[in-house]
C-alpha cells in the first residue's frame, strides 16, 4: 500500500505549493479533486480537456514533484431534486471521468446522491426508518425511479471510458453503508465499488473490519480518516447530530486524525484486514479534523500511518527443517 493525501486540504494553495508540500513529507501520490464538493482549486476538468497546453502544464506540474494520481474526487449529487443541481453534479462527474480516462487514472469517487421523495421535491430526503410506511415508499421510488436508472446509465458510461466508480459511503445519501452498496452494485454492475472511508461508519455502529470483509472485493478507494465518539454526549442524545462541526464539545462524534479517533491496534488490524481481502492500493489522508489545523492534522497523519501501513511487497513464508 501507498499513502496518498486528498489534496484539496490545501486548496487556498496552488497545485505546485501543495505538492511541494506533500512531497517534502515523503508523499507521491495524490487523490485531486475534480468538481462537486472538493472543488475544482487544482484542477478544472473542463477546462484541462478543452486546453492541451493547460493540460500539458498540470502534468507536467506532477512528473516536477515524481508524483502520481492515484484517484479523481467528484463528490456530489447528481441525483439531485433539483434539475440544475443535479446537472452541475452530473457535469462535474463525466468531466471527472474523461479527464481521468486521458491521465489513465482508473478510479473517480463521488457519492451516490440522494433524490426527493417525489418528481416535484426540493431538496433530498434521505429516509432512515421504515415506518410510518410513507418512508419505505419513499424509499422504492428513490432507488427503482431514480438511483437505478441514473447510475445505469453513468456507470455504463463510466465503463466506457475505463473508470471505475468509488462511493463514498456517507450518511444523506442512499448508499451509507455496505449493504446499500451492495445492493446497487448488484443493480449496476461491478463498475461501481466502494471508496472505504471508515469515519462514516464509525459513528452509525460498525465495525470498520467487519464492514471491510463484507465487502470483500468490492473496495476501489480508501480514505484515512478518523471519528471520535463523544460517550458522554451519546449516552445523552445518540448518534444522530445536527450540531455545526464546530461544536465540538458538545457533539457526539467528531472527525479527527488518524490515531485520535482509535487507537493504532485498531488502525493495525483495520489496514490488515484490507490487505488480506484483496485491497492493495492506496491509504489516501482526508483532513478534517477541526481541533489540529491543516498543517499538524496532516503531519501527525502521515507519521501515524507510516507506522501501520503494510508495504507491497507480502512477507515470505517461512519453511522450517
Amino acid at each position: 500500500m501507498k499513502l496518498s493525501v486528498l489534496a484539496n486540504l490545501y486548496g487556498a494553495k496552488s497545485l505546485d505549493e501543495t505538492l511541494s508540500i506533500l512531497s517534502g513529507l515523503g508523499v507521491h501520490t495524490v487523490e485531486i479533486g475534480a468538481g462537486g464538493y472538493p472543488g475544482k482549486a487544482h484542477c478544472n476538468p473542463a477546462e484541462l480537456l478543452a486546453d492541451e497546453a493547460k493540460y500539458n502544464e498540470f502534468v507536467a506540474t506532477f512528473k516536477k514533484y515524481d508524483t502520481t494520481i492515484c484517484a479523481r474526487a467528484t463528490h456530489g449529487n447528481p441525483v439531485h431534486p433539483d434539475a440544475a443541481t443535479a446537472k452541475m453534479y452530473d457535469t462535474d462527474f463525466r468531466n471527472a471521468v474523461l479527464l481521468a480516462e486521458k491521465l489513465g487514472v482508473d478510479t473517480v469517487i463521488t457519492f451516490s446522491g440522494c433524490p426527493g421523495d417525489h418528481e416535484g421535491a426540493k431538496y433530498p430526503n434521505w429516509v432512515t426508518c421504515p415506518w410510518p410506511e410513507d418512508f419505505l415508499a419513499i424509499l422504492e421510488w428513490q432507488w427503482n425511479e431514480v438511483l437505478i436508472p441514473y447510475w445505469k446509465e453513468a456507470g455504463a458510461f463510466a465503463k466506457a471510458h475505463g473508470v471505475r466508480v468509488a462511493f463514498e459511503m456517507h450518511p444523506g445519501f442512499c448508499v451509507y453503508n455496505p449493504e446499500t452498496l451492495l445492493r446497487l452494485r448488484a443493480a449496476v454492475g461491478d463498475v461501481i465499488g466502494a471508496n472505504f472511508d471508515p469515519s462514516h461508519l464509525i459513528w452509525q455502529g460498525m465495525d470498520p473490519v467487519a464492514a471491510i470483509r463484507e465487502l470483500k472485493g468490492a473496495i476501489y478507494h480508501v480514505h484515512a480518516k478518523d471519528t471520535k465518539v463523544d460517550v458522554y454526549n451519546t449516552a445523552k442524545n445518540g448518534v444522530l447530530d445536527t450540531k455545526h462541526y464546530s461544536d465540538e464539545l458538545n457533539r457526539a462524534w467528531v472527525f479527527r486524525t488518524v490515531g485520535y479517533g482509535n487507537n493504532e491496534t485498531y488502525w493495525r488490524d483495520l489496514v490488515s484486514n484490507l490487505r488480506l481481502c484483496g485491497y492493495d492500493r492506496v491509504l489516501s489522508i482526508e483532513h478534517e479534523d477541526s481541533i489540529m489545523t491543516i498543517d499538524e492534522g496532516l503531519r501527525k497523519a502521515v507519521s501515524f500511518l507510516k507506522g501501520v501501513i503494510i508495504e507491497e511487497e507480502k512477507p515470505t513464508t517461512m519453511s522450517w527443517a
